[in-house]
């Protein structure tokens, strides 16, 4: 049984563990609990409560005595009693199941909607019957006043099936291209369905006529959530007589109350899933709602979370038990997890004793086994000079780096560095020091990067203490203790350069306040220094050499921001006659470049010619075309104008085709005649 805890609130896994396999006998089974601590520790609530492949649903019968499942492969229901905590019977299906109802009390009618549109009905024999319903359906509902079933689907109609009757009745037309689930409020059997589409819509059973219309997609998108495309209705469940729960394909949850048609909250899940499930605890007011990645269960009132789960594999479908903390799932995976969480309820009275287990559990809480393990990473192995252990029993990775023993952790540490324990008796006495130090008056130490905004901040400091002792408010905390800033002191790569003319132009009267603070740190530079060699405190403060000035007015701002602005330009004139003086000093050499073996150089002027010649209008370019012979132009015999390119060929060109010319007359001095070949006119030679 494993044990976690989030919001102190106690999560037992009684699935955890490994199974044993059906096969083996009960002989090798014992000597496996013998051998084995994790076999032997090990709780099987209920025998064999797997599926071979996948689990896809399941559900609790209404008189809590039996627990339905359906999976793959081959296709599948079990039914599990638990009052023998063992399986009762398994029947096999022609077709994956999508959904399923139990009508009865107990096991003996139950319906099953396949992905092949069939609908399959169970007695407590086994099958009974079997119809089609035009459309693939995706879930179905069951009306208990008139015996009806209600099929959504991939269509717009929302098919009814009589079971009294045992015949289809007229659809419900609706405005929605497809629908995916549904569902009928058990106290006035309203009927809802959610459609692909993003929208919720309410229909009258009695009259047959829609009486309501939600639009969730909406309201599903607030400031804080970011989707990819249309949010459609994933699931959907009602509480009460007024309550529902809507749950969207991008990993809403939206609560609403039927009076109206803004919910009451909307709580995001965050990891863009479509919602498989969600279901109400009575008990503690929360709301249960399951994507394929996470359990999540919050407060319905305010949205807060209480805890949740994320289980090993994908979830498919979450039951939870009636009356109890006991909490099912199906999922990707054979094994279908058993969640008990003692704070929703008590334990379900056929296991009743995982309460007492659960209570020796806490009075006696085992130490874990990282208690007596330290965690190292690759480079504390190296500073301890311990890295030829990597790949022994010594050694156990995990994750970035290995787990050690404590104790040979403290003797490696112990001889890498034996003044250790010297440095934290320093450390120690240090600390004594500085504690009695601080009842004396204390001069305010500046940082050694930024001095000057440090003292800003400081002298803000002070003025904003006086203002707020009048006016009695809140002091504000301070930017050099927020650890957010911490590294603006620090590091000189956040040093503010004076100089720059950003700054220069952005404070403008910096000069003048610069001055003040300098004179101010030299103050306390000194005073810092007499205490270094003295090693004792003054007894009054340090005087405020700030003269009190008053503060400058506009015009003066202006005066100060065009100084700054000619001194930049007299600073730009000087950089520029040094930069002209060293390109005069500067010899420039030339530069070779080798040409290729094959290519001719070509004069620079070629480029310019080119560039002249594109400025050209094209009339300028044909006549000189014309006179330079790649160009004849004619006049048609329509009265228009023909003109003919010859195109520039290449140098390579010009050699290859004289090299063509060439072999072609040499092949016709070679050539023999055929002509003694021919035949005379009229004689024909007989072939025999």
């Amino acid at each position: 049984m494993q044990v976690s805890s989030l919001n102190e609130v106690k999560i037992y896994s009684l699935s955890a563990g490994r199974s044993l396999p059906e096969w083996l006998s009960d002989r090798k089974k014992r000597a496996l609990q013998k051998k084995d601590v994790d076999v032997r520790r090990r709780i099987e609530l209920i025998q064999d409560f797997e599926m071979p492949t996948v689990s896809t649903k399941i559900k609790v019968s209404r008189d809590g005595q039996y627990i339905m499942a359906v999976g793959t492969y081959k296709p599948r229901i079990r039914c599990f009693d638990t009052y023998q905590l063992s399986q009762k019977f398994e029947r096999c299906l022609d077709s994956e199941v999508v959904t399923f109802e139990i009508l009865s009390d107990d096991y003996s009618k139950i319906v099953f909607l396949q992905c092949g549109r069939f609908v399959e009905f169970h007695s407590q024999h086994g099958h009974y019957y079997k119809t089609r319903i035009p459309k693939f359906g995706r879930d179905f509902s069951y009306h208990y006043p008139s015996c009806d079933l209600y099929f959504v689907g991939a269509s717009s109609e929302v098919y009814r099936l009589n079971l009294e009757q045992g015949r289809f009745l007229n659809s419900l037309q609706t405005d929605a291209s497809e629908s995916n689930v549904c569902d009928i409020n058990p106290v006035h059997f309203l009927f809802a369905m959610g459609t692909a589409e993003g929208k919720v819509e309410c229909w009258d059973p009695r009259t047959r006529s829609r009486v309501g219309l939600l639009d969730c997609a909406l309201s599903s998108v607030t400031a804080d959530t970011e989707i990819d495309g249309l949010p459609s209705i994933s699931a959907l469940k009602f509480d009460g007589a007024l309550n529902m729960a809507v749950g969207t394909s991008t990993g809403q949850v939206l609560l609403y109350d039927l009076r109206s048609s803004n919910p009451l909250i909307v709580k995001d899940h965050y990891y863009g899933l479509p919602i498989k499930s969600i279901q109400f605890q009575h008990q503690l007011d929360l709301i249960i709602s399951a994507d394929s990645r996470i359990i999540k269960m919050w407060n319905k009132d305010t949205g807060k979370i209480f805890t949740s789960m994320e289980p090993e594999y994908d979830i498919n479908d979450v039951c939870l038990y009636p009356n109890s903390g006991m909490l099912m799932t199906a999922n990707e995976a054979p094994k279908m997890n058993i969640y008990y969480i003692p704070v929703l309820g008590p334990a379900p009275k056929w296991c009743s004793f995982l309460d007492n287990l659960t209570e020796e559990l806490e009075e006696n809480p085992e130490s874990t086994v990282y208690d007596d393990y330290k965690f190292v990473t690759r480079k504390d192995l190296e500073n301890l000079g311990l890295a030829h252990l990597i790949g022994s029993s010594l050694l156990r990775a995990y994750m970035h780096g290995f787990f050690m023993d404590i104790r040979l952790y403290h003797k490696a540490k112990m001889m890498a560095n034996p003044f250790a324990y010297e440095e934290y008796r320093r450390e120690k006495i240090r600390q004594k020091i500085e504690e009695t130090r601080a009842q004396r008056v204390q001069l305010k130490k500046l940082p050694k990067v930024n001095k000057e905004l440090a003292l800003k901040l400081i002298e803000e400091e002070g003025e904003e203490q006086q203002v707020t002792r009048k006016r009695k408010q809140k002091n504000l905390p301070s930017l050099l203790k927020d650890d957010r800033f911490k590294v603006m002191f620090e590091n000189p790569d956040f040093q503010v350069d004076e100089q720059s003319e950003e700054f220069r132009l952005l404070n403008p009267l910096v000069s003048k306040i610069s001055e003040k603070r300098k004179r101010k740190l030299k103050i306390l530079e000194e005073l810092e220094a007499q205490e270094q060699e003295e090693e004792e405190e003054p007894e009054g403060k340090a005087s405020d050499a700030e003269s009190s000035e008053s503060s400058d007015d506009e015009k003066g701002w202006v005066e100060e921001v065009r100084k700054q602005r000619k001194l930049l330009r007299q600073e730009e004139k000087v950089k520029r006659r040094e930069k002209l003086k060293e390109d005069q000093q500067t010899l420039l050499k030339p530069q070779f470049f080798e040409i290729k073996e094959g290519e001719e150089f070509r004069s620079f002027k070629d480029s310019a010619k080119k560039q002249k010649l594109m400025k050209k209008t094209l009339g300028d370019r044909l006549k000189l075309e014309e006179k330079l012979g790649t160009l004849d132009v004619s006049d048609t015999t329509v009265g228009s104008k023909q003109a003919t390119f010859k195109l520039r060929k290449s140098e390579q060109q010009k050699k290859q085709q004289e090299a063509e010319k060439l072999h072609r007359q040499e092949r016709k001095t070679l050539r023999r005649s055929a002509s003694h070949l021919k035949s005379k006119r009229g004689r024909g030679r007989l072939f025999r």
